[in-house]
């Protein structure tokens, strides 16, 4: 039996900004995109071109591949299905949406790695005769951050649903998505809005009300006394915002304690001089900092200036901090008592996971880039498959939210440990990645590739994060505010 020690966390929105200054639009957005705080994280960057490109790279694929993917029963085959059933579907083609940032000037590329996993698995999908029988065809959309708006409302009247997107301001699309009835299986969720939508299901649930302690639990068991001299580090963008509210009340749990006058905010476009942010929480005794943004530039300008003070507290941090580019900036050792969470067998582990390797061969092969966030949309491609292949003929988008409202035990095949996107809810399963040196190490289980699980890892968040109230959620946690519906 597990012991924990709870105590009530202090409320980040009603903390002083440190700075007043006004930030534009641009370096917002910007900072939303590189962060991805949904639980992904990119590689390496290049461009993305063609408006339709839903079959491209097919021609890499040209044998029919393995009947499985990973441990997972490939959805795709031949088969009968027939019948024009809902825009997007005829006899012979399912069309579907996908799509990514990548034509944001400010960030040519970016997450372009997740629209080259969808066209890879729409080939592979295809090369084994479809999904009963009918072939898929993508239609791919670019945000480019400040227009996914724009890019919803073409796809509204086109295609069948929209499958392993991830654009980071997702939220300002919703009111065209839920409008026009757009179902959706994304890569990942960039705003509480989309999270918590309705017409959608997710492989990796990133719901506002519930968080998954794992990372939290490790930490307590190593640093027993520093987890009672914790602080948190955020930006005043709402979605850093919404993370450190779930990490503030739910890591309580594990006996963290969070010194209420110790919290600082960063201006969204980062500060001029960080020494006075690292010398805040030096002189308020942190001994554990969580730092919710982006590695490059705000938290390696953070470790510099904390490096200047000789401060050295232990760090934590999400997801998105494990990128090449983090730990070869790591030449120094400053962030070498850094620690980031993690649900997904890091790609260089493929030599033991078989699933993990399928996705690295198909994608290439395919011409593609990899990265966590391509595997990302690779499981929801995976999920949306699985649906589909369920309703045969009868294909329609509620047929299938309602096949995946069904699954509670998803792992992608074995990407990712098991998920519930039925429910909206994580997993109780996780590792943690420590940086050492220029690379990142798996810290804990010690066991490489293993996950830490426990049922009670998953923690309801309280009290709820500030933008709960105005998403008006239903008995079943589903938005209301753009409409509402069934998720």
């Amino acid at each position: 039996m597990r012991t924990t020690t709870a105590t009530r966390r202090p409320h980040p929105a009603r903390y002083r900004s440190r700075s007043s200054r006004r930030w534009s639009a641009v370096a917002a957005t910007a900072t939303v995109m590189a962060m991805v705080l949904a639980m992904g994280c990119t590689g390496n960057r290049g461009a993305v071109t063609g408006d339709n490109a839903g079959t491209a790279g097919a021609e890499a694929v040209t044998q029919a591949q393995d009947v499985s993917f990973g441990t997972l029963a490939s959805p795709c085959g031949q088969g009968t299905a027939a019948g024009a059933t809902q825009q997007g579907v005829t006899d012979t083609e399912i069309t579907i949406g996908y799509g990514d940032d990548a034509g944001y000037q400010g960030s040519p590329g970016l997450n372009h790695e997740m629209a080259d996993a969808v066209r890879a698995m729409i080939a592979w999908c295809n090369a084994q005769g479809g999904i009963n029988g009918r072939q898929v065809v993508g239609k791919y959309y670019d945000a480019k951050i400040l227009e996914a708006a724009n890019a919803i409302q073409e796809a509204c009247g086109q295609v069948f649903m929209m499958v392993g997107e991830g654009f980071a301001l997702d939220g300002g699309a919703e009111p065209a998505r839920v409008g026009c009835g757009l179902a959706a299986v994304p890569g990942y969720t960039g705003t509480s809005d989309f999270a918590m939508g309705p017409l959608m299901v997710q492989p990796i649930p990133n719901p506002i009300d519930y968080n998954s302690v794992q990372q939290a639990a490790a930490l307590a068991r190593a640093f027993p006394s520093e987890v009672k001299k914790a602080a948190v580090v955020y930006s005043t963008l709402p979605a850093t915002i919404d993370t450190t509210e779930k990490v503030l009340g739910t890591y309580t749990s594990q006996g963290f304690n969070f010194l209420g006058d110790c919290a600082q905010t960063y201006a969204i476009q980062g500060e001029s001089d960080w020494k006075p942010i690292a010398l805040r929480l030096k002189s308020c005794g942190a001994e554990m900092v969580y730092f919710s943004g982006t590695p490059s530039p705000h938290f390696e300008n953070l470790l510099d200036a904390a490096h200047q003070l000789d401060y050295d507290p232990v760090w934590f941090t999400e997801t998105n901090f494990v990128t090449p580019e983090f730990a070869d900036w790591n030449t120094s050792g400053f962030a070498d008592r850094t620690y980031s969470k993690m649900v997904f067998t890091p790609l260089e582990q493929a030599d033991i996971n078989p699933a993990t390797q399928q996705y690295i061969d198909i994608v290439k092969k395919a011409g593609g880039d990899v990265s966590l966030l391509g595997a990302q949309a690779t499981s929801a491609f995976l999920l949306w498959a699985t649906g589909a292949e369920a309703c045969g003929s009868d294909l329609t988008s509620t047929c299938v939210l309602d096949e995946l409202r069904q699954v509670h035990d998803w792992t992608g095949g074995g990407l990712h440990s098991t998920m519930d996107p039925g429910a909206n809810v994580p997993g109780g399963c996780g590792m943690v990645l420590k940086v050492e040196g220029t690379k990142f190490v798996q810290w804990s289980p010690e066991e490489r590739g293993e996950f830490e699980c426990d049922p009670s890892f998953v923690v309801k968040v309280d009290p709820p994060v500030t933008s709960a109230e105005s998403l008006q959620l239903d008995a079943n946690r589903v938005s209301q505010k753009n409409g509402g519906g069934v998720r």
